[in-house]
Order: structure tokens, then sequence, then C-alpha cells
């Protein structure tokens, strides 16, 4: 079996053995042969056809477009387009088909009693108030409004034949004048029928040096008055709902400080606007509402909008072309290939992609029905691989936590039993006379109760910090202070044990800093220390209790670092790396003569981390020990450290180290 280097889990496996890579150059070989397949048989057999009718199509489809917009412009329905969709189907040489927006037929131009039916998608929307500009070969071409209405949509701006024929005067008199100065130019009508002098070579400032300029030909009619009147009118109220201004337009649709008419222009009834100053949201608006308003009034002068359909000329509606027996064989051919390979290769690299994910699930299926699974085999160093070693990995790590938790239950069983059955046995020795309930009866029992209250405190405790609830009440902090306490509280424990405690204050010269820590929580662990140190130190032996300020890579900001020292038997290097698991002792009997119930170096190391600082131990077997705390000074990262570990919960009262390790 194969396993990773752990060193080499954490990289990424060269490209050319990588799953990646190997799917990449499958997929890239199946895609260049069916890129370099379908554009062969494209170039051969379509290339022609599409060049062919590529212009011819695009220049029919717009004119018909144009010419069926310029009908549903000039008439207010589409009855009578029958012949004229008919004549552009003769002259295109297609299909035209009409349908209102329900696909109701308008008409169409198959000759056939039941022509065949039209496709789910029209070819365009003919409708002169939203053109269509990629197709109307008509836009602004009269120099109207940069806008989406058709041009020869003018409505009531059409002009009756009496101002028609005023203004057709006007309009020669005002280029026979330019002819005479030597301007050559011309009248053209618009589709309303105004007419208006074009200048050939589009020179305005020549015109202006002349003066053959015409107030008649420039002023509106009575008829647009009319229509300008209407159109103000839908524009107001629009900008009125907006609670904007109301504008006045020019008879090309125009307005702002140039759009104010001349008294003389303007009929009676029409008050003169005062001009104020607009922005440019309000031109917005103003614009929108302008748009709007001719739609409204045009609305009833243009035919509803229709679909258009254009196809070929025998009746269906999709332009395209036949092919050739040969070239259908070459297509079928070089599609076959194409499958064949794309399944080959699929097969060949997903047998090999399968295979191990079958065997990493039924390794997970066992371990699930609680069987021992045997190491998925690992063959190459792929993301397969690596997923099996990592699998690998978990399988083991399972198998120690599963080791690890029932040796706790074990473990707790077998602390909790002791002072149980020292509680049971007397009572029941007091409950069958052999016992007198006095003092030292009533002694004994409390010192196993207590024991057992310790013992589930440490567990409670350790619980809240495995589950983040581990409450802290962080103040600032001098570290001095808490070593003389702890070192007061366990004082007579070490005298009666004739061990030296002592605790050494900060040199003078470096003063250990400032620490922001919950001063109970750190009696405790600071306690379990000494109180572990004291038990394991022969009598004539000193512990001895010290801090100071330090600093590192892991805490820029500083910090404390607090020493623990004895000169005990110490711990051998075998049993170093344990003593801070919960339930571990180096004494395997678990004789309360040697050691107490393991959980003190536990808390310690809990209630440390909790802080944002580490626990360590160095030890000489028959030398003595040394544990090391740091705590780190940096406010901000202590009292976020704090925040995070702060919740509901009870802490415990501080007892002067009552609370001690029972470790090892």
């Amino acid at each position: 079996m194969l396993r990773v280097p752990r060193d080499r889990r954490r990289t990424r496996p060269p490209l050319r053995k990588s799953l990646f890579g190997r799917l990449l150059a499958v997929s890239a070989l199946v895609a260049a042969c069916s890129v370099a397949a379908t554009a062969w048989i494209a170039v051969q057999t379509t290339s022609g056809a599409i060049r062919q009718e590529q212009g011819q199509n695009l220049t029919a489809d717009a004119r018909i477009y144009d010419s069926l917009l310029g009908y549903a412009a000039g008439h207010p329905t589409w009855e009578g387009v029958d012949s004229t969709v008919r004549e552009l189907a003769r002259q295109s040489g297609r299909r035209i088909a009409l349908t209102t927006e329900q696909r109701r037929p308008l008409a169409d131009s198959a000759s056939r009693s039941s022509p065949p039916a039209l496709p789910p998608q029209a070819s365009a929307i003919v409708d002169p108030l939203s053109v269509d500009t990629a197709l109307s070969r008509t836009a602004d071409r009269t120099g109207g409004p940069a806008d989406r209405v058709d041009p020869r949509a003018v409505g009531p701006f059409r002009l009756p034949t009496a101002e028609r024929t005023a203004l057709q005067r006007a309009a020669e008199r005002n280029a026979e004048c330019l002819s005479r100065v030597g301007i050559a130019a011309d009248v053209v009508r618009g589709p309303s029928g105004r007419p208006r002098v074009q200048v050939v070579g589009n020179d305005p400032d020549r015109v202006q040096d002349t003066r053959c300029a015409s107030e008649d030909l420039d002023a509106p009619t009575t008829t647009e008055r009319k229509a300008l009147a209407t159109l103000d009118e839908l524009a107001d109220a629009c900008l009125k709902r907006q609670n904007r201004t109301g504008i006045q337009l020019n008879l090309d649709l125009s307005w702002g400080d140039g759009s104010v008419p001349r008294a003389a222009d303007v009929p009676a009834a029409v008050p003169v606007p005062v001009p104020s100053v607009r922005t440019g949201e309000d031109d917005r608006a103003a614009a929108s509402c302008v748009d709007t308003a001719r739609r409204e009034q045009l609305g009833s002068y243009v035919a509803s909008p229709a679909l258009l359909f254009i196809g070929d000329e025998g009746g269906t509606t999709v332009p395209g072309f036949d092919l050739s027996p040969a070239n259908t064989a070459k297509i079928a051919g070089a599609a076959a290939l194409v499958l064949a390979l794309t399944v080959g290769a699929t097969v060949l690299a997903g047998s090999r992609l399968v295979r191990p994910l079958h065997a990493l699930t039924g390794a997970a299926q066992r371990m699930r029905d609680g069987e021992d699974s045997a190491p998925v085999q690992v063959t190459d160093d792929s993301e397969i691989g690596r997923l099996a070693a990592a699998f690998n990995d978990m399988a083991d790590h399972r198998a120690r936590l599963e080791a690890q938790r029932k040796d706790m239950v074990s473990d707790v069983a077998h602390e909790l039993r002791t002072p149980l059955s020292n509680i049971r046995g007397w009572l029941e020795a007091a409950q069958d006379g052999l016992a007198e309930p006095d003092p030292a009866f009533i002694a004994s029992l409390h010192t196993e109760a207590v024991q057992l209250q310790h013992i589930i405190d440490d567990l409670q405790d350790l619980a809240a910090a495995d589950a983040g609830a581990l409450r802290l009440h962080p103040e600032p902090v001098r570290i001095e202070d808490v070593l003389a306490q702890v070192a007061a509280a366990h004082q007579a424990r070490a005298e009666t044990a004739g061990v030296a405690l002592t605790a050494l204050p900060a040199m003078a010269d470096a003063p250990s800093p400032a620490l922001l820590a919950d001063p109970v929580r750190l009696r405790q662990a600071i306690g379990n220390l000494v109180a572990n140190a004291v038990r394991h130190t022969p009598s004539g032996g000193r512990v001895t209790v010290r801090a100071y300020g330090a600093s590192s890579a892991t805490a820029p900001g500083g910090e404390v670092v607090v020493e623990v020292a004895d000169t005990g038997s110490g711990i051998s290097a075998e049993h170093l790396p344990h003593v801070f698991d919960r339930f571990w002792r180096a004494e395997k009997s678990r004789s309360r003569r040697t050691g107490g119930s393991g959980l003190g170096l536990a808390i310690v190391r809990k209630l440390v981390e909790a802080h944002g600082g580490s626990a360590s131990a160095a030890s000489v077997e028959g030398q003595g020990s040394v544990f090391t705390l740091r705590l780190p000074t940096d406010a901000a990262e202590a009292a976020g450290t704090a925040g995070t570990a702060e919740t509901a919960g009870t802490t415990r009262p501080d007892d002067g180290g009552r609370y001690g390790p029972d470790q090892v």
C-alpha cells in the first residue's frame, strides 16, 4: 500500500499526474476532434450557401419590414394590406405572413388553402410606434427626433391640401431666392406633407447670410398648432403626475430655453410659458413624457402591432438548403467517429476514476456498520490517491478517538466508583449498627463527598471548555499578586509535606507586564500546578513559582510567562507528551496514594487556552519538572478571546487552590 508522505498532502500533485490533468487531456482530445470534424463539414457544405443567401435575405427582409412599417404608419388598420403583402412576396420570392400579437392571421402570401404552420418565433414585430432600428431603413431620415417612432407616423400633423399648397408655394419662393444668389436648393416634402428647402451641399451658414428666409415656411400651420397643443396637454399631464413643470413644444418637438415660441405663432388660447431653470433630470422626465404623449396621440392613427413571418417561397418560414447524399454520409460518418472516440475515452477515464471511489465507498460503509475497515489501497499520487490517504488517516484517527472514549468512560467510572463505594460502605455500616455517626464518621463521609464533588466539577469544567462555554471575567491583573495568593494558599500543605514553597518576585529591572485575565481561573490553573508539584516533590525538596515578561512570534505584543519548577521525581520522556491528557496517569493502578483523578493538568491547559495562551512541560527524570504557562499581554487579543469563551454558566468560587490537579 502506497502512503502519501505527510509533507506532500498539502501540496497539489503535478498536472501530468493529477486527475484534473487527465480529464483535461481527454476533454481536449474529444473537443479537438469534434471541432475539427464540425468545421470541416461546415466549410464543405454550408459556406457557399451562406455566402449566397446572406446578403440577399438581409436586404429583402429589411425592404419587406420597411414597406409594411410604412403601411402601418399611414393606415389606422391592417385592412387592405393583403395586396401589399402579395406584391412584396412576388418581388422578393419569399413567403410573407402577418398576424396579430395573438397570432390571428391578417395576411399571408402563401397561395395554398392550408398553408404550413408558422414557427413559434416571429421574424420581427411591425409596430410604427416601436421601430426595430436594426431593420428599418427610414429611421431618422427625415431629421426627426431620435426615438423609435416611425417618422411616417404623423397622425394629426398631416397637413390638409390647402395648407400643403400654401407651404409649397412659400418653399418654392425660398428656393428661387436662393438660386438667384447662387445657392442650389431643392424642395423636399416630409411625411406630413410639409415641404422644406434643402440646400445642395448642406451648408446652412450660406443660407443665413442671405435674405431668403420665409417666416411663413417656418411658422406652424393651424393644423400643426392644434396637434402641438394636444401633444402639450398630454405631455404636461404626464409631467404634472410627477410634480414637474410643464413644457412648450416646438414644431420639431424640442423644448427648453429655445422652446418658447413667438407670440405670433401661438394661438390666443395657449399661454406663453416663462422660461425657468431646468435640470438634466427634468429634461429626461420631459423626454420620457413627450415620447409617451406622442405614442398616445398617434395610437388611433396607426395600425396595431403585428407579427411578421418571413420564409422561403416554398411555404416554410425557415430559410435553408438541402444536403446532398454525399454530404449526408460525411456528416453521419464524422458524427459516428466522434461518438466512438468520446465513448472510448469516457469508458477508459471513468473506469480508472470509479474503481478507487468504489473502494472508498465500501470502506465507509464498513466503518458505518462498526466493522474494522482495512486501509484503502493508494496506487498513485493523484487527487483520488490523496483522498484515499486522507480517508485512511481519518479511519486511524477515528479508531484512536474511539479507544480514548472507551478509556475515558472506564476512567470516569473508576474515579466515581471509589468515593461512592466508600460513602455506601460507611452508610451501610451505620445502618447495621457497626459504626457510630460520631464527628469522625461525619468527617469521613464529608471527605469522600468533597472528593466526588471535585471530580464532577473538574469534568464540568472540561466539558464547558470543550463546548466553548467556559465563562471568563477578564480584568487587569498583577501576576505577582496572583502568585503570592497561590503560594499562601498552598503553604500549609507544603510545610506538612516538608517541601519549601517559594514565590519569586519579579526582577526590578524587568518587571512583568500588565495582564488582562480572569483572576479566579488564573489562580485555579496555577494552583493546580503548585499542588501537583508539592505532591510529587519528596520531603526536603523545593517548589519555586515565578513570572516574567517575554516576547515571541506568536505574541507580538508580548506575553507573561509563569513557571512552576520542582525538584521532585520528574517525568520520563515517554510519558511527558501525555501529561496534559485527561485521565492520564503514569501510575496505571490509579491509586489515591500516588495521584488524583488525572484531570488537573487537562484543566490547566483548557483554562490557559481560554485566555489565548499555551501550556507546556519539561522534565528530567529524577531531577524535577518545570511547567510553563504563556499568557498574551495584548489587551485586545485577551479580551477578544475571553469574549468568545464567555457564555452562560456558573463560575466556581476561588478557594485558594482547593481544586487541585490530582494529576500524575
